[in-house]
């Protein structure tokens, strides 16, 4: 099947009872039996929901998975991940991640004596000069954020599956569209559905992919007993903006690729973060494993003035100053006072990240406007 028919179908089938195109909201928090123990394959709404089940459904066959899980959010599928370990283990993660997955580590995880070990991942080395016999888990993010380092995962997954350690990737900048890494050897994948797979800013969630039986059994055990499910209107959402995922991607990368450029080429920009670019470190592989080169990117102005970045952020018009990303609006960011405040500023600036650091949610609408826009901020 091609891509935009998969989009478009995946999960989904006319209503059996009426006949209606669209997967219907089952607003229902339980359901009747015929007797005790015999239903329909649905008994409490915590643990299954026709909604939900046919966009799980879907997640499995965008990324090309043989199971899909849904959960309240991104967060919530990587405290999933995390409850599958015991104390005493240890998790190799990259150095630059999101803001909430480090919190999540630090502030939650860590006090159940679960070590988390931050290293480079873009140089496959680090990662294997940090495994110990209790390394259980391997996370990445490829591209990274906000910096847009990129992680090659075939050679992850060539590193950590004769071991028996597990390899999860989050792949919420790319989508299934741009990169499946389950396809490369990754174990599980993870999306902040409320970024790309949405699309519309109109709905949290997060997904888990897999293709082990076994894994997908323990990981809905933790969704079913920690309750961190979505509800049906968000399914609902959720499977309506995979149907344009192709579509919005398209236009995503021919923005994000036409305004990376713009910048590279302006007078007070000083360096531009964009997997696209030939001389960036990544570049060749991102070539290999990702379609295009997504619509995220970062720059700092060439002065490296915290008040001047300060400035341009709060002087856009049709880039709105807001946390999120991946929505058909454009949005601007500021990382160390927004999505990513909660790593120490230290930790920040020896990962590469500045406080005058500016990161673009490249939107849909037409370039043009949008270059506009950065020019009468940037001045």
């Amino acid at each position: 099947m091609k891509e935009a028919t998969k989009y478009i179908h995946a999960g989904t089938e006319p209503d059996p009872s009426t006949g209606a195109i669209m997967t219907p909201i089952y607003q229902t928090s339980t359901y009747v039996q015929q007797a005790p123990g015999k239903h329909k394959g649905y008994e409490y709404a915590r643990s299954q929901n026709p909604t939900r089940t046919a966009l799980e459904r879907a997640f499995a066959e965008i990324e090309n998975a043989a199971y899909g899980l849904a959960f309240s959010s991104g967060v919530a599928a990587t405290d999933a991940v995390i409850k599958l370990l015991a104390p005493g283990d240890e998790v190799i993660c990259a150095n630059d991640m999101y803001g909430g997955t480090y919190r999540l580590f630090t502030k939650v995880f860590e006090k159940f004596g679960i070590r988390f070990i931050y290293v480079d991942t873009t140089n496959v080395s680090n990662i294997a000069n940090a495994i110990t016999a209790n390394t259980k888990l391997v996370w990445l993010e490829t591209p990274t954020n906000p910096l847009m380092n990129i992680t090659d995962i075939a050679a992850v997954a060539a590193l950590t599956r004769p071991k028996n350690i597990l390899m999860a990737v989050d792949n919420t900048f790319a989508t299934p569209f741009l990169q499946r890494p389950i396809e490369l050897g990754a174990d599980l994948v993870m999306h902040s559905v409320t970024k790309y797979l949405g699309g519309h800013s109109d709905v949290i969630q997060g997904s888990l992919m897999m293709n082990s039986p076994e894994l997908r059994e323990k990981l809905y055990f933790i969704q079913k007993s920690c309750g961190a499910v979505p509800g049906p209107m968000d399914c609902f959402l959720v499977l309506r903006g995979i149907k344009t995922l192709h579509v919005r991607m398209k236009a995503h990368c021919e923005n994000g690729a036409k305004i990376a450029h713009w910048l590279r080429n302006h007078s007070k920009i000083g360096k531009v973060y964009w997997p696209g670019f030939e001389d960036h470190p990544g570049y060749r592989i991102a070539t290999k494993q990702m379609a295009d080169f997504g619509g995220m990117l970062s720059f700092v102005l060439k002065n490296d003035s915290v008040e001047e970045a300060m400035r341009v952020l709060s002087s856009t018009k049709l880039f709105a100053l807001a946390e999120s990303l991946g929505g058909v609006e454009s949005l601007i960011n500021h990382p160390a006072s927004m999505t990513h405040a909660s790593i120490p500023r230290e930790e920040r600036i020896k990962n590469g990240l500045s406080d005058s650091l500016i990161r673009l949610s490249v939107g849909i609408e037409d370039a043009d406007d949008l270059i506009d826009d950065l020019r009468q901020a940037i001045g």
